[in-house]
């Protein structure tokens, strides 16, 4: 963790002083006094004004697990466990939200552990028993416990940016001479957020293994965990892939990646008998994107971790 933390921190110090770079060189290319007092200005205005808008136009999260928090009246034994697994780790005790979505959703919500929103779908809560839900609810407040949204939403500052300058930039259609800045921000935008996206998806995957041991080793039961979530991933295989896209949003929040594992094949033609063109390349780069980007390890290897506690 703490050498993703270092890392992305050098991202965010190189993403500056690429901004900074852009807007000096063009400064001086039209032979503007103070070039390096302007050039500061500029870059600082516009990566607050793009982390503004980012944050800003976020919808939240129970939108888009289209959840609904629900009393203790109406979900009594989900606050009964919820209640028992926070006492344990010694967090207020969180607010459930239920979807009424099939897809296997489970995901912790908040930046403060006194402002939690625990989501659970109602395919996760069918899906498993009482001893096997009790692991998930305490691998996701496990979560809260080791303050994982705080640190991952700290740390995700150079990927939202590079990604709203990524966004905006590909809206200008006709730059003219605008383009001596767009284009070079553009090609450092791809650059920052790539890199920054495979170093979080790394922490992402160590957060979750101590998600998963906090999970253990607070309810004594590794191998219901592992059941759990062998149950859970394969509700997600039977998942039809445009139920999976619906959810994508929450994929990196959830026990469980909640996007499409296998890139679809859509075959073309009259008859649907001609293979897409390039298809061979379309799945090496979908698997080196899983590869780069996926943020948790695979299921067999968090079961086996599990196992050989």
């Amino acid at each position: 963790m703490i050498g993703a933390i270092i890392g992305l921190g050098g991202v965010t110090v190189g993403l500056l002083a690429g901004v900074w770079t852009v807007f000096y060189f063009t400064l001086q290319f039209f032979e503007v006094g103070f070039a390096i007092y302007v050039s500061f200005m500029a870059a600082a205005v516009t990566l607050l004004v793009i982390g503004h808008l980012e944050y800003r136009h976020l919808d939240t999260i129970e939108r888009f697990a289209d959840a609904h928090p629900v009393d203790r009246e109406a979900a009594p034994k989900l606050y009964q466990t919820t209640t028992r697994v926070a006492t344990q780790l010694d967090i207020p005790i969180p607010t459930i939200a239920v979807s009424e979505r099939e897809t296997p959703e489970a995901l912790a919500v908040g930046f403060r552990p006194s402002n939690i929103h625990l989501v659970l779908s109602i395919g996760t809560i069918e899906a498993l028993d009482d001893d096997e839900l009790e692991t998930v609810i305490a691998h996701e407040l496990a979560h809260v416990k080791n303050r994982d949204a705080m640190i991952m939403t700290a740390v995700s500052l150079p990927v939202v940016l590079a990604d709203g300058l990524r966004s905006r930039t590909a809206q200008v259609d006709e730059p003219g001479i605008l383009g001596i800045i767009i284009v070079p921000l553009s090609f450092i935008s791809d650059i920052v957020w790539v890199v920054g996206r495979t170093i979080m998806a790394r922490l992402s995957r160590a957060r979750e293994r101590a998600a998963d041991r906090a999970a253990a080793e607070i309810t004594g039961s590794p191998a219901v965990l592992g059941s759990a979530l062998q149950k859970l991933d394969q509700n997600i295989a039977d998942t039809p892939n445009q139920d999976l896209r619906e959810v994508s949003a929450i994929s990196s929040l959830s026990i469980l990646p909640l996007e499409p594992q296998e890139l679809e094949k859509v075959m073309l033609g009259p008859e649907g008998e001609t293979e897409p063109s390039h298809w061979w390349l379309q799945k090496r780069l979908h698997r080196l994107e899983r590869w780069l980007f996926d943020t948790h390890p695979s299921t067999d290897d968090r079961i086996e971790s599990l196992i050989s506690r």
